[in-house]
């Protein structure tokens, strides 16, 4: 049963939407437009993720030819940037866009559908969740909180953060706090770091006032944006927290189905083509972001040691299984995130990652 009606306001030809006893208060309906709220976990405009936003209203908009029309809120304008996923299954507002690790207090599963350490590439992830069972799992996940979950947009691989100190050992974690969210956390809080979740326009003033010693965010172009460099110098690699993040639209799920067919098939399309434009715009600028950190900043990049590396890796595998085994919808997205796993690294391993070892064999390319 729906949770709205409506009543007809004079002759300014205005429907407003009623709120029922539930009290969702559904989008403006004026003449057959819809006016939508779209909260996010970024701040405005910020480059990637918050340009990304405002790129997926205007598509929106267009493609529904002004019928729909999204207005996008950064972190901290309407609601608290990790209040969003809150404020679209109350109604406050109709969208969210952010990564489903930071409402991992809901069910553990959620991790799974943003970044698993050591987990998905953003390509593989895509394969699972279109042709491996992951949406309607997703979809199974969220119902309960009256949300309709797309994929909106990925990262790509991300770096493995910024330190005020060398990391040369498992002991350079213990004692250390460190900004990081998800499952990630999780890792590094088994190996003694002292973990702390804060938005990202929270970050830099604390890494500047020391309440935290080291923090990831995302990657060269949007680390560079919020101007790290300037507070610590040690960059790491890999990201093995989030190797291919993947963002996502929540819907309150009464809006949802509130839409025609042919309105839902449009804000699918236009949230599949933010998947390829938001992963290909990082892919285009993390490059010369990373030359402009590293010559221009005096930034220090390393490599994690391989024992770090290994030992991250037997551990990330514990806690994916812990959160796997949190709760009866835990265990069957970590069943099927397993599988879909196991199925795709074999062609990976022979397809894309054959090919860059290949790549970098000592050979002249240009000539």
């Amino acid at each position: 049963m729906k949770r709205r009606d409506f009543i007809t306001k004079g002759a300014t030809g205005v429907i407003a939407a009623g709120a029922a006893a539930g009290g969702l208060a559904a989008p403006a309906i004026a003449q057959g437009r819809r006016q939508l709220k779209l909260v996010t976990t970024w701040p405005k405009n910020f480059p990637g993720l918050g340009t990304g936003c405002e790129r997926l209203a205007k598509r929106i908009g267009e493609m529904t030819d002004g019928q729909i029309t999204v207005r996008v809120f950064g972190g901290g304008e309407l609601v608290p940037a990790l209040s969003a996923f809150d404020a679209v299954s109350g109604g406050t507002a109709e969208m969210y866009h952010g990564a489903e690790y930071y409402w991992q207090g809901k069910s553990q599963a959620y991790n799974f559908f943003a970044a698993a350490p050591m987990g998905f590439t953003a390509e593989e992830h895509y394969a699972w969740i279109n042709h491996l069972g992951g949406q309607e799992l997703w979809d199974e996940l969220s119902a309960p909180f009256n949300i309709k979950p797309l994929m909106c947009g990925s990262t790509g691989p991300q770096t493995g953060g910024w330190f005020r100190n060398e990391i040369n050992s498992l002991e350079d974690f213990k004692g250390l706090k460190y900004r990081i969210p998800g499952l990630g956390g999780e890792v590094v809080r088994r190996m003694g770091a002292a973990v702390v979740t804060l938005a990202g326009g929270d970050i830099f003033p604390s890494l500047q006032s020391g309440a935290i010693d080291g923090a990831e965010w995302v990657g060269p172009w949007n680390d560079l944006a919020f101007g790290f460099y300037k507070v610590a110098k040690h960059y790491y690699y890999p990201g093995f927290q989030e190797p291919g993040s993947v963002l996502s639209l929540g819907i309150n799920k009464d809006v949802w189905e509130s839409f025609t067919k042919q309105q839902q098939a449009i804000i699918k399309s236009a949230a599949e083509v933010e998947n390829s434009a938001m992963l290909a715009e990082f892919i285009a600028h993390n490059g010369d972001a990373l030359r402009v950190l590293t010559t221009q900043h005096g930034v220090q990049l390393h490599e994690f040691p391989q024992d770090v590396l290994t030992e991250i890796g037997r551990i990330s595998g514990e806690v994916i299984a812990a959160a796997g085994a949190a709760d009866d919808m835990s265990q069957k997205v970590y069943a099927s995130f397993k599988e879909a796993y196991q199925l795709i690294k074999g062609w990976t391993d022979i397809g894309t990652d054959a090919f860059l070892r290949a790549r970098d064999l000592d050979y002249t390319y240009f000539k």
